[in-house]
């Protein structure tokens, strides 16, 4: 357990995985946390709620990325025997590279202290390369089973006295300045630093310079004569002609997600999208032709997800919009592999009594 100079009290809006993580770590630094979720705890709709995201390290153009994505996935490892779940796939991600880098990327990660190795299409049989790249496997990435992370954090988190988790709880309005938050229904809470993730949600309780996104999965089953190879086949991104799309394999209990860049698009304001047609943008993922004989796979689900990313960067957003509350606009898969690193910071500024 951290050392906290004092105990503090702690307010998450939001109980996706960075509110529970973040919370976790408040709880083992000796704070008092109490999270608020809009739905259930954990929340099926939530945007971290998911079967798997990608975890990986290595940033060849950021060398501070890589350093910084190497803790977490430490921290990751940590996580998992504190909570006492597996939630850690280590199946090596392998990004397409374009030939002509492949020696600088090799030479980025053998100075990050990265292992990595080339990887031949042909070895790949099942994914679409575009034309003149290779793979570049980074050996000890994977995927998260993000539900399965989700339940165990909330599992370690009930019944603890410090910790108090409030499902049903819709806040309407933050004061960032008294680092208070309005309930439905009028109920008014305070503490001494208030953390707003709630994803998609975040920009409508706090000024935030985020852009929504939308991003349609498409969740499949190999066909029988590829189901072996899939077991033991490692997540991909760069894939199909235009290099956007990206795979993540089946395996314990989850199946073959694939999605693209190609198809995600900004909404505007709302995060509504039950009556979207999702079929004009399953066949634009099908066209993007991440897969060799996609069309011999068969689908299982097909899910719409949100996400946000700052305006400005198109990267996450973690900001002190008061002088006690923090706001973390969630970012897709690299907010979900990120988040051990947002609940550092917030027990950092905790103990540091920067709230």
């Amino acid at each position: 357990m951290r050392a906290a100079a004092a105990s503090r009290q702690v307010l998450v809006v939001g109980a996706g995985v960075t509110g529970l993580l973040t919370a976790v770590e408040c709880a083992l630094a000796g704070h008092r946390v109490t999270v608020l979720d809009r739905g259930p705890i954990p929340n099926p709709e939530s945007s971290s709620a998911d079967q798997h995201r990608v975890i990986r390290s290595f940033s060849p153009d950021d060398p501070d990325a890589t350093r910084r994505m190497a803790a977490a996935r430490n921290r990751w490892l940590e996580l998992q025997n504190l909570l006492g779940t597996g939630f850690y796939r280590r199946v090596g991600v392998v990004t397409a590279w374009p030939r002509e880098r492949l020696t600088a990327v090799a030479a980025a990660a053998a100075a990050a202290g990265v292992p990595v190795e080339t990887v031949e299409p042909e070895h790949l049989p099942y994914l679409e390369f575009p034309a003149g790249s290779a793979g570049v496997r980074e050996a000890d990435a994977g995927v998260l089973l993000a539900d399965r992370v989700l339940r165990a954090a909330v599992r370690w988190l009930t019944g603890r006295p410090a910790v108090t988790l409030r499902p049903y709880s819709t806040v309407t309005h933050v004061d960032v300045d008294s680092a208070h938050v309005l309930l439905t229904g009028g109920e008014k809470l305070g503490a001494d630093l208030v953390l707003i993730a709630a994803g998609p949600w975040t920009r409508d309780l706090v000024a935030h310079p985020v852009v929504l996104h939308r991003q349609t999965m498409v969740y499949l089953r190999p066909p029988a004569d590829a189901a072996r190879w899939w077991a033991g086949a490692p997540a991909a991104g760069g894939l199909g002609a235009d290099g956007r799309a990206w795979a993540m394999p089946p395996g314990d209990g989850t199946l073959l997600k694939i999605s693209s860049d190609a198809v995600s698009r900004d909404v505007g304001t709302t995060a509504d999208c039950a009556d979207e047609d999702q079929s004009p943008w399953v066949a634009r993922l099908a066209r993007a032709a991440p897969l060799a004989g996609l069309d011999r796979y068969t689908v299982a689900a097909v899910k719409p997800c949100h996400y946000v990313s700052a305006a400005d960067t198109g990267g996450a957003l973690l900001a002190r919009v008061g002088p006690a509350v923090w706001s973390r606009a969630a970012c897709g898969g690299s907010g979900f592999s990120q988040a051990p690193l947002v609940a550092g910071r917030i027990v950092d500024a905790l103990t540091k009594g920067a709230a």
